[in-house]
């Protein structure tokens, strides 16, 4: 399970999280994401159904924060690179173990989603690194090829 920082530098909720996060990698093994409870995802890792509520929304809502530990993760292996090869080959190979994960949550695609979730963070970054640039928000055409380039990019991840 990966996790950001040692497991005693985690707070009591993160710790609560993982635990409720590695329960729903353990689900997504053998139950799609859309037929798996909040029940199952609470018995697999024996916490109450109030705990599960007190940290996230929805079964998505866990999906989507666990996605965003692996991203942060991820780029972190990504900054150990020597050069952007060797960099690009440490963040996919941080995310190939966590396949399980990310081929079971990219497989749900309606409402709540880690892809939408995904689009949503990679419009952001790219739109916050063109302000920084340009000075300017995107206009409607470069919005819209963005927007393009980014759902394309999820599409090639999935």
């Amino acid at each position: 399970m990966a996790e950001t920082g040692n497991q005693r530098d985690l707070t009591k909720g993160e710790k609560t999280k993982y635990r409720l996060a590695r329960a729903m990698k353990e689900c997504m093994k053998s139950t799609s994401v859309e037929n798996i409870t909040v029940k199952q995802i609470t018995e697999e890792c024996g916490l109450t159904r109030q705990t599960f509520y007190r940290n996230f929304l929805d079964k998505y809502d866990l999906i989507n924060w666990y996605f965003d530990k692996l991203l942060v993760k991820s780029f972190e292996h990504m900054g150990e690179g020597k050069t952007v090869y060797d960099a690009l080959v440490k963040k996919f190979t941080y995310i190939q173990e966590e396949q399980t994960f990310f081929a079971a949550a990219f497989r749900y695609d309606e409402q709540n989603s880690l892809r939408q979730h995904d689009f949503e963070l990679i419009l952001e970054f790219y739109s916050n690194l063109i302000f920084q640039k340009t000075g300017r928000r995107p206009d409607a055409e470069t919005s819209f090829l963005l927007e393009m380039y980014c759902r394309g990019s999820i599409y090639m991840t999935v």
